[in-house]
């Protein structure tokens, strides 16, 4: 950043913990008698120290000292991060919360450019476009870069970024859809259990584990996968100038990021560092200064979120008991 906003920062700062400690020691210690007097400097370091947090706020918000933005997309992608009634899968960051970052990361006139962090093995189809979405509508540079895995979905989000960026050991791909279902039907037969239809509309109750599945409900579920496919392929071939068929000719495999690098299903490879260099030169600055964007969530939903995560601890064991058994849907 500027030298002369860094110091315009400190004399801020500066200033209001000298305006505070005067008016803290002036209230506290000078006027008062007896208990005030004895607790007045405890009470004038106390506002010495608000002096300093509100006085950082306001140098912050003034000059602050990031120009590029970044968001995380870890884990699955769902609309509102989490899985089931009980936690089968650790918690990913909802998309909603995503969107919501870039927008602001968007609004911010501080940042100039964008950086999409993806570990994710992929998820939800339409939480997975919004935030391709998003990325789209950024003004200014974005990157997307890859850790450890930029799986479907994940590769959806990529697809609406400038560039992809990946390490050498990154898995990348599995650009295909797949939908899922148990059948129940031989097991509910076997412990006495029938199924009972009451719907309206012939495909109302297609995928239900507890039936078999005839042949035009299957032909209709395969139906729904293949045009998210479709449009899957579209994505990609248009966000990162791909040829369709090429991008069919994958068949949902996953590549290390090296060879994802020589199939050109990924931009460039390098490290975060080498990510930061870059751009700081088509930022035509010496260096920058990175902002990770989090989720705006009141106390209790931070409390919630932690809860959440132990009780996943716990539940790990026995998840494989809590999945859901209807017909799922997912990149």
């Amino acid at each position: 950043m500027v030298d002369s906003e860094r110091i315009e920062r400190l004399l801020i700062v500066v200033v209001g913990v000298v305006a505070f400690a005067a008016a803290g020691f002036a209230l506290f210690v000078v006027y008062p008698d007896s208990l005030a007097e004895l607790l007045g400097v405890l009470v004038a370091l106390a506002v010495a120290a608000l002096g300093v947090r509100f006085s950082s706020n306001i140098a912050a918000s003034l000059y602050p000292d990031y120009d590029v933005a970044e968001v995380a997309v870890e884990g699955p992608i769902t609309r509102d991060g989490g899985g089931g009634s009980l936690p089968s899968s650790p918690r990913g960051t909802p998309a909603d919360d995503i969107v919501d970052q870039i927008d602001r990361a968007d609004e911010d006139d501080s940042v100039d450019a964008l950086l999409v962090k993806l570990n994710t093995p992929g998820g939800e189809v339409v939480p997975s476009d919004d935030i391709r979405l998003a990325a789209e509508r950024f003004d200014g540079p974005t990157i997307a870069y890859a850790t450890d895995v930029c799986a479907s979905g994940g590769y959806w989000i990529a697809s609406g970024c400038d560039e992809l960026w990946a390490r050498e050991g990154s898995i990348v791909g599995s650009i295909g859809v797949i939908g899922s279902r148990v059948n129940a039907s031989d097991l509910a037969e076997r412990v006495g259990l029938s199924y009972e239809r009451f719907a309206a509309g012939d495909y109302k109750d297609a995928g239900t584990p507890l039936k078999e599945m005839d042949e035009d409900e299957r032909a209709y579920l395969q139906g729904l996968i293949d045009d998210y496919y479709d449009t899957f392929v579209e994505r990609v071939s248009d966000g990162r100038d791909l040829d369709a068929e090429f991008v069919r000719d994958t068949e949902a495999r996953i590549y290390l990021g090296e060879q994802a690098h020589d199939l050109e299903l990924v931009d460039r490879l390098g490290t975060r560092r080498e990510i930061e260099d870059e751009l700081a030169d088509r930022l035509e600055r010496d260096e920058i200064g990175v902002e990770e964007f989090e989720p705006e969530r009141p106390l209790m939903a931070r409390v919630g979120a932690g809860a959440q995560r132990v009780a996943y601890a716990f539940g790990a064991g026995i998840s494989g008991l809590a999945e859901d058994r209807e017909f799922r849907l997912r990149t």
